[in-house]
């Protein structure tokens, strides 16, 4: 049969077809989907990232499979608005062009915050490593969090008190995963997992700049439960935030190991 033949032909679609094993799917997709995303902030600041999906919908036990290509078209409609909102309609049309009762959408991408030098003001671009996830139902309901990752120094309060001369101090990377009542920006969660620590880190630093930090790290020792305890405490007094998941590492300067820490609460 010649390739003309075959494409006028109605070919027969297997996916489709009906499975007798009575075994639901809670979850079937494509994963490690590499895309251009424009992410529009709850605040409204854009930006346009290459972003990493997970892409999911149940599948009732009579279906035999899931038609793949379909998360494939849904996402090159939708690249250009996927920020908190933009991600909620995203995930409500795969339910309806995938026939699904539900769907889930796990989007992970860098993220670059302007980071002014605390002396002279100097300007260079900070990472922040964020994931975003929904889930959605068909009746509309939904769960849906944003993750952030920052970088951070920690000092360590020990080597302070027991040293004559400094403190060893050490990069750490601090975490928040939160579900909130209304759009949380990701500028501002970053904000506040930076304030935790012994000091923010910079893309750039003069002379003036260096010595600003080393001294305000100095003054501001925290292990890392100082730092997990800080940041629970901050999540705690947000009304807007009704879970979240905090972690810390510190990536330690004298040891071997890493120092880890996390805090989980329901609200």
């Amino acid at each position: 049969m010649s390739i003309a033949s075959t494409q006028n032909n109605e070919l027969p679609d297997v996916q489709s077809a009906a499975d007798g094993r009575s075994v639901a799917i809670d979850r079937v997709g494509v994963s490690s989907v590499r895309h251009p995303a424009r992410i529009v902030d709850a605040d409204g600041t854009a930006q346009t990232v290459a972003a990493t999906f997970t892409m999911t919908v149940s599948l009732p036990p009579e279906v035999k499979g899931t038609h793949m290509s379909r998360f494939l078209q849904v996402l090159d409609e939708y690249q250009n608005d996927l920020g908190p909102q933009g991600l909620r309609r995203f995930a409500v049309e795969l339910t309806k062009r995938l026939n699904s009762e539900s769907a889930q959408v796990v989007m992970s991408f860098p993220w670059f915050v302007d980071k002014p030098a605390p002396v002279t003001g100097e300007i260079g671009m900070l990472e922040y490593s964020v994931t975003m996830k929904i889930d959605m139902s068909t009746d509309g309901t939904a769960t849906q969090s944003l993750k952030v990752a920052v970088p951070a120094t920690s000092l360590c309060p020990c080597s302070k008190e027991i040293s004559e001369y400094g403190a060893h101090n050490q990069r750490c990377e601090l975490t928040a995963e939160v579900e909130t009542r209304e759009p949380m920006g990701i500028g501002a969660l970053g904000n506040r997992l930076e304030a935790s620590a012994s000091c923010e880190v910079y893309p750039v630093l003069k002379r003036p700049d260096e010595k600003h930090v080393t001294e305000v790290a100095f003054e501001n020792p925290k292990f890392v439960e100082d730092i997990i305890r800080d940041i629970a405490l901050e999540m705690d007094g947000d009304r807007n935030i009704t879970k979240y998941r905090v972690t810390s590492e510190n990536f330690e300067s004298i040891h071997s190991h890493n120092a880890w820490a996390e805090i989980s609460r329901s609200k």
